[in-house]
């Protein structure tokens, strides 16, 4: 399917043909009366507001402000899913024992969706930041596991029976064998992670939160001023493509410096 792949170039323009097709669709609903202004402002109002926003505080803050405290949060909460799913997935694939312990509690839980945990981080935390890092870590915790497991499980038996046949211990086995083996679908993982990191953080936001853009749109929406809900929706889809953007690029770079990519 790569040899079919359309060039850069091409690939570019229909994005931007896309894009300028669902803005025009958009001006037209808003403008034309057919959808209230009060509730569908045009892209101009959007992009007026968050150019306002980043000057002038709401809630509290200005969007950069807000965007550094749900970023922040979001940070805390992705690395903690990997500094405990990525070595417990690497020992899982190599321990039996503790696969077989884990794995149905894993199972069990993993299929809770973050915004499920809501309430409990309400309870437990209430609006301060443990509570989003606990969704956030519900929802970027399983692919982290997930992925470190299976890139340590089908890891080639040759490396392990060299090793094996050299005296390696099992510290070091997970360390100088599964763990490089397994670095590209531990990479993958994090790449889907982070974006369900960022799903969860918004979704956190709404509810228990004190700051954040979440938080923010919660307050827009209590006072009906739709451009800046917009504005946050607007902010958290180009913050989302950004993050998306550098672990793609992350990932192409490791894969060509392993030698996977022809």
């Amino acid at each position: 399917m790569r040899d079919l792949a359309l060039p850069l170039n091409e690939r570019l323009l229909l994005g931007a043909l896309g894009l300028a097709g669902f803005i025009g669709l958009w001006t037209l609903l808003s403008a034309a009366g057919f959808v209230p202004r009060q509730f569908l402002p045009t892209p101009l109002d959007v992009l007026s507001r968050i150019l306002s926003l980043l000057q002038s505080p709401f809630a509290g803050a200005t969007l950069q402000q807000h965007l550094a405290s749900s970023f922040q949060r979001y940070a805390y909460g992705v690395l903690l899913a990997a500094a405990i799913g990525v070595p417990l997935g690497l020992m899982m694939g190599w321990f039996r024992l503790l696969d077989d312990i884990v794995t149905p509690l894993f199972d069990a839980l993993r299929f809770i969706a973050p915004i499920a945990w809501v309430p409990f981080a309400a309870l437990w935390f209430g609006t301060g930041v443990g509570g989003p890092i606990l969704i956030i870590f519900a929802g970027a915790f399983p692919p982290c596991l997930i992925n470190a497991y299976r890139g340590a499980r089908f890891v080639e038996p040759r490396l392990i029976e060299a090793a094996r046949m050299l005296g390696t211990g099992n510290l070091r086995m997970i360390l100088e064998i599964l763990l490089p083996a397994a670095t590209p679908s531990i990479v993958a993982g994090l790449r889907v992670s982070a974006g369900l990191g960022w799903q969860s953080l918004v979704g956190a936001e709404l509810i228990v939160a004190a700051a954040g853009v979440g938080f923010m749109m919660v307050q827009a929406q209590a006072n009906v001023a739709t451009p800046t809900v917009m504005a946050g929706m607007a902010a958290i889809g180009v913050v989302g493509m950004l993050i998306d953007i550098a672990l793609r690029q992350g990932e192409a770079w490791l894969r060509r410096r392993r030698g996977l990519d022809a």
